[in-house]
């Protein structure tokens, strides 16, 4: 028979082995075989052996389980490690009445299947999100962008007709950033200028631009 190793504290000693332990012994025959409810109850007393057999009894089913829902074989038994261990501890809350051992252990096998997929993939969503906010910070210009409204919107014979309204300095600032595709920085070297010179001009020439417009501000 599988022997029974204690393991963590629950209330008493968990008997726990791998998965793909095999019996180098043969079990001397016995009148009556107690039944999967049986050795479910007495695990909930305490039995190591009684949960070495029904282990026996159930740990490829419990595998198969969770390999269908995780398909990765070594999750899977991960999750069969985790799904027995928890059948043990809990097993003082085993109603018969309630269905079968078997079950009960599957149910808790799925279940922990289940938590695992959807902790992967939180797992997997946030290494995107953070990778995608990494890519951002580090795009080239990323922090230095001028374009404050869609630039086509500003492509149009309504809006060159509208600059008509902008000081010289305000139409050139604007034209070198919305039609020249110049950042602030590149603008202020151009004409050179300080770059908070070209940073009013470019927002008080906007302002205007809106009001000529009469557009509202995003």
């Amino acid at each position: 028979m599988v022997t029974a190793v204690a393991v963590e504290q629950w209330g008493g000693p968990v008997p726990r082995r791998h998965l793909r332990a095999v019996s180098n012994e043969t079990a001397p025959p016995e009148a009556a075989s107690p039944t999967l409810e049986e050795l479910l109850l007495a695990c909930g007393r305490g039995s190591s052996e009684a949960f070495d057999a029904l282990y026996a009894e159930l740990a490829a089913q419990v595998i198969r389980v969770a390999r269908r829902v995780v398909h990765d074989p070594d999750m899977a038994e991960d999750v069969a490690q985790e799904a027995l261990v928890e059948a043990w501890r809990t097993s003082p809350k085993y109603d018969p009445a309630r269905g079968s051992a078997r079950a009960w252990v599957l149910t808790i096998a799925h279940r922990r299947a289940i938590d695992r997929v959807r902790r992967e993939q939180r797992q997997r969503d946030q290494v995107e999100a953070e990778a995608a906010t990494a890519e951002r910070e580090a795009a080239p210009g990323a922090q230095d962008t001028v374009v404050e409204v869609d630039f086509r919107r500003w492509q149009s014979a309504r809006v060159r007709e509208a600059l008509d309204v902008l000081s010289d300095l305000q139409r050139e600032a604007i034209e070198l950033a919305y039609y020249g595709g110049r950042t602030q920085a590149e603008i202020a070297e151009q004409l050179g200028v300080p770059l908070g010179t070209t940073k009013t001009r470019i927002r008080d020439g906007m302002t205007r631009l809106r009001e000529a417009l009469k557009e509202v501000p995003r």
